[in-house]
C-alpha cells in the first residue's frame, strides 16, 4: 500500500502496478473528475454560475466527509477547494468579462503561495501529493526530503509563471483566444512539470543509491 524504505535494503517500494494505478485514479477522480463532471452537468442544465457553485460545493462536502471519517483531508482535495473557491467567488461576483478572466491568474497565484508556504517546512506539499497519488510513505531520508522541498519550490515557480503569463494574456488577447491559450498552457506546463519531477526523482534515487521495486498489495 505504502512505499516502504527499509534502511538495510536501500529499496523504495511501491504498491503493485494495479494497486498503484487504482489509488492514483481514485484520488484524481475524487479531486478533479467529480467536481469537473458536476460543473459540466449543472452548467448544461442550469447555468455556468450554478455549475461553479455545484463543483465547489461537492469538493468541500468531500473534505468534510473525509474529516469526519478519517480525521484528515487530502492535499489534492484542498488544492481543488482553493482553486474552485477562488474561481467561483471571482466569476460570479460581477458580470464584467475581465473579472471572469481574472479568476485564472488569481487561482494560479494562490497555488504559488500554497506550494511556497510549505516548501521550506518538514512536510512540503509535494511529499503529501506523492503519498496520496503514488502511495509514497513519509520518509526521513535527507536526500529525498531535499528533493521534495526542491520540487515544491519548482511547482511554486511554475504557478508563478502561469500567473504572470495569464495576466499578460488578459490584456493582450481577445476573450476566446485567452480561454483557449490559458487552458493549453496550463495543461502543457502541468504535464511538463510532472515529467521534469519524475526524471528528477529517479535521478535522486540513483544518486542516493536507492532502488525502486514493486511489492505489497
Amino acid at each position: 500500500m505504502l512505499i516502504r524504505m527499509p534502511a538495510p535494503s536501500g529499496h523504495v517500494e511501491l504498491p503493485r502496478p494495479k494497486r498503484l494505478l487504482w489509488q492514483a485514479a481514485w484520488n484524481i477522480l475524487e479531486s478533479v473528475g467529480l467536481p469537473f463532471g458536476l460543473y459540466v452537468a449543472v452548467t448544461d442544465l442550469v447555468s455556468p454560475d450554478a455549475g461553479l457553485l455545484a463543483g465547489t460545493g461537492v469538493v468541500w462536502l468531500l473534505i468534510l466527509i473525509r474529516k469526519l471519517v478519517t480525521g484528515s483531508s487530502s492535499a489534492l482535495l484542498m488544492i481543488s477547494a482553493v482553486i474552485l473557491t477562488i474561481q467561483t467567488a471571482v466569476a460570479i461576483s460581477t458580470g464584467y468579462q475581465w473579472m471572469f478572466e481574472l479568476q485564472f491568474p488569481i487561482a494560479n497565484l494562490a497555488m504559488c503561495v500554497v506550494f511556497a508556504r510549505t516548501a521550506p517546512t518538514r512536510k512540503p506539499l509535494v511529499t503529501q501529493l506523492a503519498a496520496e497519488v503514488v502511495a509514497l510513505k513519509e520518509t526521513n531520508h535527507p536526500g529525498l526530503h531535499r528533493f521534495f522541498q526542491g520540487a515544491t519550490w519548482f511547482w511554486a515557480g511554475l504557478f508563478l509563471l502561469l500567473t504572470v503569463g495569464m495576466g499578460a494574456m488578459m490584456v493582450t488577447e481577445p476573450f476566446k483566444l485567452f480561454i483557449l491559450l490559458s487552458t493549453a498552457v496550463t495543461i502543457g506546463l502541468t504535464v511538463l512539470g510532472a515529467a521534469v519531477c519524475a526524471v528528477w526523482f529517479f535521478a535522486v534515487l540513483r544518486r542516493q543509491g536507492l532502488h525502486l521495486r514493486f511489492g505489497g498489495v
